[in-house]
């Protein structure tokens, strides 16, 4: 794994509050708050109702943008813009492994059909390093 991948995952694979865009019906950006986690090869998830908004506007145009990294305003730290494309899965997998405690207050359980996960693929992040007036680019092959 190259440098600035290791540093990317450093980021991703802590549990955190991230900012989603996704694009609406009428072709305008929308961003929310969503909790997500990643996996070692930077696919990024994140629980959400099957039925929500996001989820619509996800099956018509998958394009997304994420904004993560900095988790203290007291405290400059790096943080990543990434652009990539959304899916949602209800594979029973997926459901189990990645479910908590802590979406019990939302659902009732992993089985729950409300439940569903949202996969992100990156094709490009940009890591801006504190202080630094050039991000760093990763791109997917």
């Amino acid at each position: 794994m190259s440098d600035l991948k290791e540093r990317i995952a450093g980021i991703l694979t802590q549990p955190q509050l991230v900012g989603l865009a996704t694009v609406t019906e009428d072709g305008k950006p929308w961003v929310r708050y969503v909790m997500t986690l990643a996996s070692e090869d930077l696919i990024i998830r994140c629980a959400t109702f099957v039925k929500a908004r996001k989820v619509k506007q996800i099956k018509k145009n998958p394009e997304v943008h994420l904004t993560c990294g900095v988790t203290d305003p007291q405290q400059m730290a790096p943080y990543l813009q990434i652009q990539g494309r959304a899916r949602l899965t209800t594979s029973k997998a997926v459901r189990h492994a990645f479910w908590t405690e802590m979406l019990a207050q939302i659902f009732d359980g992993p089985d729950d059909p409300k439940y569903g996960i949202l996969e992100i693929t990156p094709y490009r992040i940009e890591f801006c390093g504190v202080g630094a007036f050039k991000p760093e680019v990763w791109t997917a092959h």
